[in-house]
């Protein structure tokens, strides 16, 4: 492909990337950005389109349990006629008579024929049914790219925020503590102070400086995340809308067996080891329908043109067993295939059975730890922003000096900055004990409601989720 190609198509994926999304208009919410991903993040629509691909391959693969109507027509032509000689049937003798021409040199051939087959109507029927299971497997891989995809949304959107309220700050502390060294050189220079005491100062103060550039790297990609998650231009310059901070302990305090009965009810990946035993059992009754024998039916009108023929049109009707013999030998090797295929999905059903029911332990911890955390880094984080405040206020009459000054401010704004961490990754654990539990928003096709709708039904799910209540168990 020539570079001029490349670019061309490289142009039109971007449109098409951006295509229907409508535009941000205001500071992006924490339930927007959450709706915003559902409904326009390239990997989600990804998987909507495999969804509806196996959802094709379903309705036709229905279509081969039908018999099968064939229309055929035909022309041939012989450069010289057909003819045939007869002996008698008793004597073995040639017969007396001259040979026969008992066809055209042309004629043309129409054939409309109905067939239908005993054994591809078993086999067809179960392979529906597989693909029927095979339409839910995609649904639950959507699913659980959904919850995934929330669950990042949730821990970039936190990011995002930090960004935001620090980023000045950040600035703000790496002029002051820039300040801080111009003057601490000049003394230098001017010989004001002790040259040991002055180095010592500057190298305080450039550790100072060394921090606070870590915290703005750290921030520094934040917002690029979240854009990309949500499907926002990259270079669109935007703001967050700060949600209110929550940090309950419902989740928490909720029994764990509560927790493990809604996660086996509705963790996509158990349920998709469910649908695999499925197909794995009906294929092993594949395998068996393939050591009966073959009865097959056929029906249909003929017609030729042949003038040689009394009866033109016709009628035929046929019946058909046929049974391959030598398929035998191998009937006990496909039965202990199929029946160890079934095996092997019923373990792999129990091995993820086992694994999800660890999962919701040790993401339940994990949430109870990322919640003392958070409580831990905000109770530093007052501590130090009331430390710098009285730092603050004695520099100004003058009895400390700038570089202490710019040492707690350093310190409170690394508090700071952990605390929002300690935040995010609060959101992170709660986002991945409610995708063990296989929680999602109460929305049905979301490509279709309009993006205020379904900004609304994500907000209404995401405040009953923060509120620790379960939604009612679906009997499916």
């Amino acid at each position: 492909m020539k570079q001029a190609d490349l670019a061309a198509a490289s142009r039109a994926d971007r449109q098409r990337a951006q295509q229907d999304v409508v535009p941000l208009q205001g500071p992006l919410s924490l339930d927007e950005a959450v709706a915003r991903a559902l409904k326009y993040n390239l990997a989600r629509r990804t998987r909507l389109m495999e969804e509806s691909l196996a959802q094709g391959q379903l309705e036709v693969g229905a279509y081969d349990m039908l018999p099968k109507l064939v229309a055929s027509a035909g022309y041939r032509e012989r450069d010289k006629d057909l003819i045939t000689r007869s002996k008698d049937s008793v004597t073995g003798r040639p017969s007396l008579a001259n040979p026969y021409i008992s066809s055209d040199r042309d004629a043309v051939t129409t054939d409309l024929s109905f067939t239908w087959s005993l054994l591809d109507f078993g086999q067809s029927y179960y392979a529906t049914q597989q693909n029927a299971d095979r339409v839910l497997i995609a649904a639950e891989h959507r699913r659980k790219a959904m919850h995934n995809l929330i669950q990042d949304v949730r821990t970039a959107f936190w990011r995002a925020v930090s960004a935001q309220k620090l980023q000045g700050k950040v600035q703000a502390g790496l002029a002051a503590a820039e300040a801080a060294l111009a003057d601490s050189r000049k003394a230098e220079a001017e010989r004001l102070r002790n040259p040991l005491d002055a180095l010592r100062y500057q190298r305080q103060v450039l550790e100072n400086v060394r921090l606070l550039e870590a915290v703005s790297q750290e921030l520094s990609t934040a917002r690029l995340e979240l854009a990309a998650l949500v499907n926002l231009p990259l270079a669109q310059d935007f703001t967050v809308s700060e949600p209110a901070e929550t940090a309950a302990a419902a989740w928490h305090s909720m029994p764990v067996e509560q927790l493990e009965e809604f996660a086996i009810a509705n963790n996509a990946e158990l349920r998709e080891s469910f649908y695999n035993a499925r197909i794995a059992s009906a294929e092993s009754r594949r395998a068996l329908l393939k050591l009966f024998p073959g009865l097959s039916f056929s029906y249909g009108p003929k017609h030729s043109n042949d003038s040689y023929l009394i009866n033109q049109t016709w009628r035929e009707t046929g019946a058909q067993i046929s049974f391959n013999l030598l398929g035998l030998l191998s009937a006990p090797s496909q039965m202990r295939l199929a029946d160890a295929g079934v095996a092997v999905a019923d373990q792999r059903r129990v091995m993820t059975q086992m694994a999800l029911l660890a999962q919701v332990h040790i993401a339940r911890l994990q949430y109870g730890n990322a919640l003392r955390q958070f409580d831990r880094a905000n109770t530093i984080w007052q501590l130090d922003s009331s430390i710098a405040q009285h730092v603050a206020n004695a520099q100004q009459a003058q009895t400390q000096t700038q570089l202490e000054l710019v040492s707690n401010q350093t310190t409170a704004l690394l508090s700071e900055l952990r605390r929002f961490q300690a935040l995010a990754q609060l959101h992170a654990a709660t986002g991945k004990l409610q995708a063990t539990l296989g929680l999602e928003p109460a929305v049905s096709a979301s490509a279709d409601l309009p993006l205020d709708q379904l900004t609304a039904a994500v907000g209404s799910s995401m405040r009953q989720w923060e509120a620790g209540q379960l939604p009612a168990v679906s009997a499916q």
